[in-house]
Formats: structure tokens, C-alpha cells, sequence
């Protein structure tokens, strides 16, 4: 019987599993997690931070019987090695499992920066639901915790210590706060409302030393030392796929895939956050880790992966990624698509009202809005991604978005809808 082996339980692995038991009602299908609890979402942990949840509303299947009753068996292991030669799985407990095909969907891990006293006690990363039960111990209000790193997921983690009442101080490296996603003007401008919260802030500061002890004392590159009584290490995150070194399967940042979702070895596959796939708006393979591609590309490998187990075409194609993020941090809304940097050539247009919390940003390449970011402009979300993802030609309207950029939708209403939409448009633009 053709068995299909998945390695990892999270988003992609669930949804891969899911689509090829409805395509393929007796195949054998696996799933290989790390963690003893059922397969959960990451992204609820600062829900569980909140209180808005319990530990099994972070689940991504709400049923107990859910995997046994679709036939999917769930075997708890850490992978150590992949032999494509011979379509076998080693796990570190020894044992040995074959498979005709193979999805990668093992996700990230959390990066540790090398940091002398980043393993003491007290010193936690927010990655897993054990590590949410030991930040829930330590971060009782009034405690005081710092936060190293304030990129788009140490965002989110302070949103969750914020409403537990700690005394909460973050450092970034980079000379503003989300570094990846924004630009100094907007980074700049989040970094002036988290402080506003009463959070404090040190950009462009690195942390030396933790020394342990009740406090932890955190030395700064800025000549502080800050008394802590939890330390979380957010410093970013990356593939976790060490497990393939010598597999034969091509890598770089993440596993280089094609438009089917396969590797370099003919049916193996990868998916969600450790896979990279070609993102149509830069034309580049990127690892783009957030759920809606996880899911997408998850859902492409498993069509593929029963087309190839059964001899037929690989006929599922992933249309392309985009560079999508969308944050709350602390009430402020800030979002990031595509190319937001710019490309070679372009045109870019800016507009900043400090006073009313609002920053937009536009990149073209031509007539294609190809990248833009926005902090407080919550109004334009669904337009800036449609006309991003859509790589919509503006034409004369390009010209409109130079001179007022705060005309996103009468853009979006007459360049990627009817043309029939067109004069009512180009109405509201006179008025």
C-alpha cells in the first residue's frame, strides 16, 4: 500500500494529510511531530499568553479522534536524518520509516544568539506550548521581563506579555523596531507608541551578557544593566531543516522547491516555513512564513504527492508567494507586501502625518504597485495586498498614486475590476 510520510505536525503538515486523504481514501499516511501534544498552531500561543484561550484552543484539530478517524497515524519522534536514495526517515530514537513519498514540512525553529548566559534559568524563547507554560510562571504582573529582539513575531510575544500586566523592556538590534518589515520613518513610529505603553525601548543595542542569578542582570551594548526576572529570546527564527545535510535534497535558506512544491529528488515535497518557493512578485524563491502560504502550499504538495505515488501527472501548481504581514502591536496596525524596499529602477512615493499615526508608503516598477507598507492606514489593507498580489497595471493611475497615494482604492476600483468600473472611478478621482 503507497504510504505518504510527513515530517512535521504543524499547518501544513495537518492540511497536507487532510488533502490526501480525501484524494486518496486508503493510502497510508503519517505524520511525524517532535512534541508530545496534539498538533497545535503556533500562532495562538499569545492568545494562551492572554488568557483568550485554554492549551487546547491552540489545537489545530478539535477533535481527540480526528487523526485516527481519517486514518492518519501520528508517530512522536525528532527526525535526524533523510535517506532519498532509499525513501527512509531516521528518527533519533533509532527507528526507521520507509515512504514513497515524502513532505517536509518540519516548519522553524527559533534562532539562539550566541550570547554568554542565554541558557540560564529564566531565559526562555516563545516558540512551543512548554515554553508558554514557563513564560505564564515567571510573568506575573508586575514582573519584570526583557525582551530581546522586536521583529514581527517579538511584536506579537509583547502584545501578550503587555496585557499580563509585567514591566516590560525590549532590545533590538536593528535601528528600529520591526527592521524587516519597515522602513526608519514607520519603525520609528511604532518604536514612539510601544513607548507611549509604557514599554521601554533600546534600538540599535545588543545584549552582551545574562548573568544568572534571582534577577537575571542584563548587560547592553548601550552601558546598561537591566534587572530581569524573565529574559525571552525572539532574536528570529529559521528553517529547521538540518536534518537533510548530506539527503541529496537541494537547499539554501529553506528547501528549494519548483512550481509543484517538489525538491530537487522526484517525490519528495516541502512545505510552509521551511519550504522556498518562487514568489512572483520579486521573481525569487523565498521562505515566506506565514500560515495562508503554508496552507496553499501544502495543499499543492499533497495533490502532487498522490499524482506521483499513482503515476499520474504532477498536475497542481502553486501559483506564486507574496511577502504579506499585517501586525498589531499594542492597538498600532502596521502591514508589509511584497517588494516593500523597492526595486532597481522604480518609483516610490511617501506619505507620513506623525500627528494622526499614519505612515504609507508605496514602491512601483513601472505601472505595478510591486511592494508598500502602511502603520495606522488599516482602511487600505485589503487594497495595498490585492493590487501587490494581483501585480495589477495601474496605467495613468500610477501618476494619480504619486501625487496622492491616499487614492489606493479609487486605484484599485478602475485598474483590477470591470472596466465598466473605470469612469465611475475616474468621477470620484475629479471630485
Amino acid at each position: 500500500m503507497t504510504h505518504h510520510l510527513i515530517l512535521g505536525a504543524g499547518p501544513a503538515g495537518v492540511i497536507a494529510a487532510e488533502a490526501i486523504r480525501k484524494q486518496a481514501p486508503t493510502d497510508r499516511i503519517t505524520i511525524v511531530g517532535d512534541e508530545g501534544e496534539p498538533p497545535y498552531s503556533r500562532m495562538a500561543i499569545p492568545y494562551l499568553l492572554i488568557g483568550k484561550v485554554d492549551e487546547s484552543g491552540t489545537y489545530l484539530r478539535k477533535s481527540a479522534s480526528h487523526y485516527a478517524d481519517l486514518g492518519i497515524k501520528r508517530v512522536q519522534g525528532s527526525v535526524q536524518r533523510v535517506d532519498a536514495a532509499n525513501k527512509s526517515v531516521l528518527l533519533a530514537n533509532g527507528e526507521s520509516i520507509a515512504f514513497d513519498t515524502l513532505l517536509i514540512a518540519t516548519g522553524s525553529h527559533p534562532v539562539q544568539p550566541p550570547i554568554p548566559g542565554i541558557a540560564s534559568a529564566g531565559v526562555h524563547t516563545c516558540w512551543t506550548l512548554a515554553d508558554a507554560r514557563a513564560i505564564m510562571g515567571l510573568a506575573k504582573p508586575g514582573a519584570r521581563v526583557l525582551q530581546l529582539g522586536a521583529g514581527f513575531i517579538g511584536c506579537i510575544i509583547m502584545e501578550a506579555l503587555a496585557a499580563r500586566g509585567v514591566q516590560l523592556s525590549v532590545v533590538e538590534m536593528g535601528d528600529r523596531m520591526v527592521p524587516r518589515m519597515m522602513g526608519p520613518t514607520a519603525g520609528g513610529m511604532i518604536r514612539d507608541w510601544v513607548e507611549a505603553k509604557h514599554v521601554q525601548v533600546f534600538t540599535g543595542t545588543r545584549v552582551e551578557s545574562i548573568e544568572a542569578g534571582a534577577p537575571l542582570l542584563v548587560r547592553l551594548s548601550n552601558g546598561k544593566t537591566v534587572q530581569a526576572d524573565l529574559v525571552i529570546s525572539a532574536a528570529g527564527v529559521r528553517p529547521a531543516i538540518g536534518f537533510l545535510k548530506d539527503s541529496g535534497i537541494s537547499c539554501l535558506l529553506g528547501v528549494l522547491t519548483d512550481e509543484h512544491l517538489q525538491t530537487s529528488v522526484p517525490g519528495i515535497y516541502a512545505a510552509g516555513d521551511c519550504a522556498e518557493a518562487f514568489d512572483k512578485v520579486s521573481g525569487k524563491a523565498v521562505v515566506s512564513a506565514i500560515q495562508p502560504n503554508a496552507a496553499e502550499q501544502a495543499r499543492v504538495a499533497a495533490l502532487n504527492m498522490v499524482a506521483f505515488a499513482h503515476g499520474k501527472a504532477l498536475a497542481a501548481e502553486l501559483k506564486g508567494v507574496t511577502q504579506i504581514n499585517v501586525l498589531d502591536t499594542l492597538g498600532l496596525i502596521s502591514t508589509s507586501f511584497g517588494d516593500w524596499q523597492g526595486v532597481a529602477g522604480g518609483e516610490h512615493v511617501e506619505l507620513t502625518d506623525k500627528a494622526a499615526g499614519r505612515h504609507l508608503s508605496l514602491q512601483f516598477k513601472d505601472d505595478v504597485l510591486v511592494g508598500c507598507n502602511s502603520v495606522g492606514w488599516t482602511a487600505h489593507v485589503g487594497v495595498m495586498r490585492g493590487l501587490v498580489e494581483g501585480q495589477v497595471r495601474l496605467g495613468d493611475w500610477k501618476n494619480v498614486l504619486l501625487k496622492d497615494p491616499t487614492q489606493l482604492m479609487a486605484a484599485y476600483l478602475a485598474s483590477a475590476q470591470a472596466q465598466g468600473q473605470w469612469s465611475g472611478a475616474q468621477d470620484e478621482r475629479r471630485r
